[in-house]
């Protein structure tokens, strides 16, 4: 940028907002040497024809060079849940609705315009109401509710269900998808999409949580009940569980590994020993208890489902006293549990 002449360098400077073509840069006075040079020194990238200020992180300057390359046209789907912080999981099957880590677009119909899906880019072709709309780090992008939709009409429930879960988790009301649903309620996959925000729960905490359950559903095995606390004689335990099938006196945790880091080995000890601890003082209760991880519920999902229909068995044979527990709407964030240090009235559920 150095060997730049000061009134070409402040001039480039001066258009660095805005991602330009070659061209543009040749008017402002640099020749195919310098854009060159600039490129190899970090002080330009360029990204979908276009070239943006090398500082910009690399996955923005990539969205806003493809918004660039394609005028008219909003970020949405998956690179609408990347840019909003929705939890979007894959498990990169076949049948994944697009390359790993293209930039995901949408555009209005339109003679000119036409579906798109290659290595770097997915563009589709869909209306694009205001109130679908909304600017995210200054881009314009689909809303939350439109996006969640979008790929819920796309992907399969296990998948789809980890960012319906997540964007209800975010206190988005059930309502504003629905209204979604309803201006798309001819489009392709809106069946698929209706059943997962019908399906859709806050209360799953983690893309774990949410893959299982719909593995369960899809398993056929009963509904199970989220985040189950019980009642210990004096006040309700502090510990909630991630599934409670009470009719057959059973639990299931979902224990992803991350649970058990720290930095010391003394510190996976202490997290290690509360794991025990804890799942004593479930088992002091009479109950079936089942841990499971990512291997299981994503590469093994059947072996999954017989370990607890095993449980059920098991657990539909006990006789020891029915234990109290209690529940939360799903709708209503606000009284979701909370771990409590002062007795409370019983509740059966």
């Amino acid at each position: 940028m150095e060997r730049l002449r000061r009134e070409v360098r402040d001039r480039l400077l001066a258009a660095f907002g805005e991602p330009l073509r070659h061209g543009q840069l040749r008017d402002l006075g640099l020749g195919d040497h310098d854009v060159q040079r600039l490129v190899r020194n970090g002080s330009l990238q360029r990204a979908h024809g276009k070239y943006l200020d090398g500082a910009m992180d690399p996955r923005l300057a990539t969205i806003r060079g493809a918004l660039a390359a394609h005028p008219r046209s909003v970020v949405s789907h998956q690179t609408a849940a990347e840019l909003s912080g929705l939890r979007v999981w894959s498990d990169g099957s076949a049948h994944a609705p697009g390359p790993s880590g293209a930039v995901w677009l949408t555009c209005e119909p339109g003679a000119d315009r036409r579906n798109k899906t290659r290595g770097d880019l997915v563009l589709r072709r869909a209306t694009l109401p205001p109130a679908d709309l909304l600017l995210v780090q200054g881009l314009p992008t689909t809303s939350i509710a439109r996006t969640t939709v979008d790929l819920a009409r796309r992907l399969p429930l296990a998948e789809a269900v980890v960012t319906v879960d997540h964007a209800l988790a975010r206190e988005f009301r059930r309502e504003e998808l629905e209204l979604v649903l309803r201006r798309q309620r001819h489009w392709p996959g809106i069946r698929r999409a209706h059943r997962a925000i019908a399906f859709g729960d806050p209360r799953s905490e983690s893309a774990l949580e949410s893959i299982a359950r719909a593995r369960f559903e899809e398993a056929g095995l009963p509904a199970p009940v989220l985040q189950a606390q019980f009642w210990d004689g004096q006040w309700w335990a502090e510990e909630r569980v991630d599934y409670w099938w009470p009719q057959y006196r059973t639990v299931g945790e979902a224990d992803g590994l991350a649970k058990f880091e720290a930095p010391t080995v003394k510190q996976r000890r202490r997290a290690l020993r509360r794991a025990f601890e804890r799942d004593q003082r479930l088992a002091d209760r009479d109950l079936e208890l089942v841990h499971f991880g990512w291997e299981d519920a994503v590469l093994r999902p059947g072996d999954l489902a017989d370990r607890v229909k095993a449980a059920f068995a098991r657990g539909a044979r006990r006789t020891g006293p029915t234990p109290r527990w209690r529940t939360t709407d799903p709708n209503d964030p606000h009284h979701w549990p909370r771990p409590r240090t002062a007795p409370d009235l019983p509740a059966t559920g």
